[in-house]
Formats: structure tokens, C-alpha cells, sequence
């Protein structure tokens, strides 16, 4: 079935789909000071950010296809809402749930597996949403009792993913096209395929639940293969995948096939070659499916090739799509089979909550000399590379228009040992030290920090040449000081003309 949209022809199915995703980012924490008649000391009041939603993926047994992310592959969640004063934190983004069929694997664009979802429910966390900023309310303490900064929003993950598509199903129709199995799977399921009597009628799989008895399973039909399908020709390559999770695969064989070159010994021993080109199939129970028989001509030579597909080791069933014969015998031996694998495979024990706390001796991050001194160079500096992501996370969330907040920056990084482990590894003052994508001059030994005006840090005055508002204020008392009335100065010019003391004056 397709969709005719506007002269384009689109197709329902979609198996594999590249999603471009952008969790939400943190909001900004505030920075605001109580101002109240009568509270001349309210203190800082300013709210935390909210965090950013983040974007997951869980199955839905409902959703059977990938066509949905087909149109919309740009997926963002919604940022968290900045801090504002008074103490008001910001709302927190919500997470952005994408609903994914069952079996659908989740993968980088260079093919490494992140998530593999088989099961109702099954979740992978896509994304990560950026933790919100904390506002100057938060970060007060007994040394900066009113902090003249906040936190900065942390970026939401970007990444981008693909998600590919296995059919989850317990029997697996393999064949050349026009074989019969949409037939087959017409007749003993309530799948409702398109069947035609010409190749490539099928052109996405079809998945149709069969019940035998007391027992049920489910069946995939996937499009027909031709030599080379292992390599790209025809659909082999697209739908391959989708009987990679099958526990019995069943080689349905035309024996009504009007090609003289064909007979069904040669159509499975194709087939063969191509799943072993594939790989991951060889230990797969099969069957084989002499379809067709109520044609005369199929029936006798069923008769005759079947007792060499025994000898193989198949376990062969003749049927007729068309006359329903053979059918119950069919669909009772794959419950058996099916059944059987189910008993064989060990039941999935239930995931556990697993805590692995830090070692003792794990400072958190790593340090690492990038680039030494040129000894023919002037700048004998060399490059150093912070990692962790303690340390890459307190960059991402400071303001570098505020000096208190680089301060504020500095002092955790010292508590959290880097200077030291700078000084063991053999930093020399001057060195540049990289932490994500800043670069940072180090100086070890700045001092404590002393309190000041709101935004300011005294160790880093040295960096900013404009006077602050204080300095500026002591100038001009200075000035005034030094200001003398004209008697003085008609006084002191006498003296200096007639190069007399204050003594001979008086």
C-alpha cells in the first residue's frame, strides 16, 4: 500500500530513518538582590533554572513502522525556563517521548549499537537534557554572602542516530518472488498482503500472528530474493534484516514455477548461499515449503524432490495456498519448533538497579600535556587538557562576562585538586590549560578570595583596567583634597620666586 501525495508516491513502510536530536537546554539561573521597604539586607533572591527535557525513545507495540520520523526527522525538546527573583525557580522542559515499533535498534551513523529495544516498554535515553543553572540564591555561603552572578543553562545533548528496523517474529518466509508466501501467510494468519501473480508484489514485510492449537507465534514475510541479494540486488538488502531475529525460517519453494532452468533444489541451495553471505543464520532450524501442489505438475515434482531434500536433513511439508491442504500439519510443526527455542532460551532475568560508587583514588578527571615548549620559540609555554565531567560541565555552566563568576570558577577547580595535580604533573606558571573549549592561562597561588563589590573578584583586577565604582569614588576625594584656595597658591609662588624657607617668611 502506498500514499499518493501531490504526484509523489510514498511508501507506508519505512524501516530505517536518521533523526537529528537536540534535547533541551538548561535555563539560566538569576541573579537579583531582595529590594523591600524596611529589608535594607534582604539578600540575594535570585531562582535556579529549570532543566531541559530530554528526549527517549520506547516501544509501542501499536506503532509498526518508522514512517512518522520519515517526515519529521528534526526532533527537539523543550528548554527550561530561566530563574527569576523573589526566589521563583524556572519550570523544567518537558521530556519529548518518541513511540518506536518493536525491535527497533538504535545506532550511531559509523554503525556502533547504542540500544537494541525488543518489548513493550523497552526505553533508551536518545538525549539528555541540560541541567538548569543555579541562581546567586544558591550559590551564597558564608564567603559570598551575596553572589553577583549565577550559573549559566547547561546545552541539551545534540547527536544524531539511526534507527533501523528488525522485525521481532518467531518464523521467517524465505523465497524466490512469487513463491507463495504472502499466500501462505494470508491463509494462516489475518494478514492482509498484496498478492499478485507477478515478481516483487511484495515490497515491505508483513508480520501475521498464526494460532495452532493452544499455541501461537508469529510469522514474517519478506520480499523475495534473487541471486546476489546478500550484495544489494533487488530487496534482498533492505529486508534481510528483518529475519535476523527469527528462530525457524522456512524455505517456501514454487514447484509450479514456469522456468525450465529452475527446480527446487537449486532455488534452496541459491537461498542458502545468500543467508551465508548475509551471516548470523546458519544456526537456524529450517523447513522447507513445496507450495503449490494443487498443480498437477508441482505435486509430482514435489514427490520427487522430496525425498532428497530428506536426506539434506530438511524437514519438509507440501501445501497448497489455494486448497488450504497441508496447512495444519505446516503451522503445527513450526509451533514446535518455535516452542522449542523458547524452552531453549534462558528467560531474560530482570534488569537491576547496579550502584558502582567512585573509587577512592578517582580525583574525577585526568590531566594531560598536550604540546610542550619549543626551545627555538620565544613563548616557553606548554598546553595541558583537563578532562571530566565535573570540570567540562562548571565551564559550560560560567559566565566569562563576570569576574566573580571566573573567581567562583577558579575555587572549585582548586578544591577539586586540580592545581595540585597541575603542580605533580609539572605545570609551570603561564601554561595554558585547556578544559573543553576554553583556554585558560594558569597561575597558581592567586590568594583567597576577598569579598568586594557585586560581580568583581580582587585577584582578577590586574585583567580589567576600567575603574570600579569605588575607585572611581576615591579619586575624586583625592582630587578635592588636594585642591588649595588663591591665597595659598599666590603664598606658596612667593616663596618659590625668592627662594626663601617658611621660616624667613615668618
Amino acid at each position: 500500500m502506498v500514499l499518493i501525495f501531490k504526484g509523489l508516491e510514498v511508501a507506508t513502510f519505512v524501516d530505517r530513518v536518521v533523526l537529528h536530536l537536540q534535547a533541551g537546554n538548561g535555563g539560566h539561573g538569576c541573579v537579583s538582590v531582595l529590594r523591600e521597604k524596611f529589608k535594607p539586607l534582604g539578600g540575594p533572591d535570585g531562582g535556579d533554572g529549570g532543566h531541559g527535557g530530554s528526549v527517549k525513545l520506547v516501544v509501542d507495540p501499536q506503532v509498526t513502522t518508522l514512517l512518522d520520523f520519515h517526515f519529521r526527522p528534526h526532533i527537539k525538546a523543550q528548554s527550561g525556563v530561566g530563574g527569576g527573583g523573589g526566589n521563583r525557580d524556572g519550570a523544567k522542559g518537558r521530556d519529548l517521548v518518541l513511540k518506536v515499533p518493536d525491535g527497533t535498534v538504535v545506532m550511531t551513523p559509523e554503525g556502533e549499537v547504542l540500544a537494541d529495544l525488543i518489548g513493550p516498554e523497552a526505553t533508551f535515553d536518545a538525549a539528555r537534557g541540560g541541567r538548569g543553572g543555579r541562581g546567586n540564591a544558591s550559590l551564597a555561603n558564608s564567603r559570598r554572602k551575596v553572589p553577583g552572578f549565577a550559573e549559566l543553562g547547561e546545552p541539551g545533548d545534540t547527536l544524531d542516530v539511526v534507527l533501523e528496523l528488525k522485525s521481532v517474529a518467531d518464523v521467517g518466509l524465505v523465497g524466490f518472488p512469487s513463491a507463495g508466501k504472502s499466500s501462505l501467510i494470508s491463509v494462516v494468519s489475518a494478514a492482509k498482503p498484496k498478492i499478485a501473480d507477478y515478481p516483487f508484489t511484495t515490497l515491505v514485510p508483513n508480520l501475521g500472528v498464526v494460532q495452532a492449537g493452544e499455541k501461537t507465534f508469529t510469522m514474517a514475510d519478506v520480499p523475495g530474493l534473487i541471486p546476489g541479494a546478500a550484495t544489494g540486488k533487488g530487496l534482498g538488502l533492505e529486508f534481510l534484516r528483518h529475519i535476523e531475529r527469527c528462530a525457524v525460517l522456512a524455505h517456501v519453494v514454487d514447484c509450479a514455477a514456469l522456468e525450465t532452468e529452475r527446480d527446487p533444489l537449486g532455488d534452496i541451495e541459491t537461498l542458502e548461499a545468500e543467508l551465508a553471505a548475509y551471516g548470523g543464520l546458519e544456526g537456524r532450524p529450517r523447513v522447507v515449503v513445496l507450495n503449490k501442489i494443487d498443480v498437477p505438475d508441482a505435486r509430482d515434482l514435489a514427490e520427487i524432490v522430496r525425498p532428497d531434500l530428506e536426506a539434506r536433513g530438511y524437514t519438509v511439508f507440501e501445501i497448497s495456498t489455494a486448497t488450504r491442504e497441508g496447512l495444519r500439519e505446516l503451522t503445527f510443526a513450526l509451533s514446535k519448533l518455535v516452542e522449542e527455542n523458547r524452552i531453549a532460551i534462558a528467560p531474560a532475568e530482570p534488569s537491576r538497579i547496579v550502584i558502582r560508587p567512585m573509587a577512592v583514588d578517582d580525583s574525577g578527571f585526568t590531566i594531560t600535556r598536550e604540546s610542550e615548549p619549543d626551545p627555538e620559540a620565544e613563548d616557553q609555554t606548554s598546553v595541558w587538557v583537563l578532562r571530566g565531567p565535573r570540570p567540562e560541565r562548571w565551564v559550560r555552566q560560567t559566565n566569562f562576562d563576570n569576574d566573580e563568576a571566573i573567581g567562583y570558577l577558579a575555587d572549585r577547580l582548586d578544591r577539586l585538586g586540580v592545581e595540585d595535580a597541575l603542580a605533580k604533573a609539572g605545570a609551570s606558571a603561564g601554561d595554558t590549560v585547556r578544559i573543553s573549549t576554553w583556554e585558560f592561562d594558569w597561575h597558581p597561588d592567586a590568594g583567597e578570595y576577598i569579598a568586594g563589590p557585586r560581580g568583581t573578584d580582587i585577584r582578577l583586577e590586574e585583567k580589567n583596567h576600567r575603574p570600579t565604582a569605588a575607585a572611581r569614588l576615591a579619586a575624586r576625594k583625592a582630587r578635592r583634597e588636594r585642591t588649595v584656595v588663591p591665597e595659598e597658591a599666590a603664598w606658596v609662588a612667593t616663596l618659590q620666586s625668592e627662594q626663601l624657607t617658611e621660616d624667613d617668611w615668618s
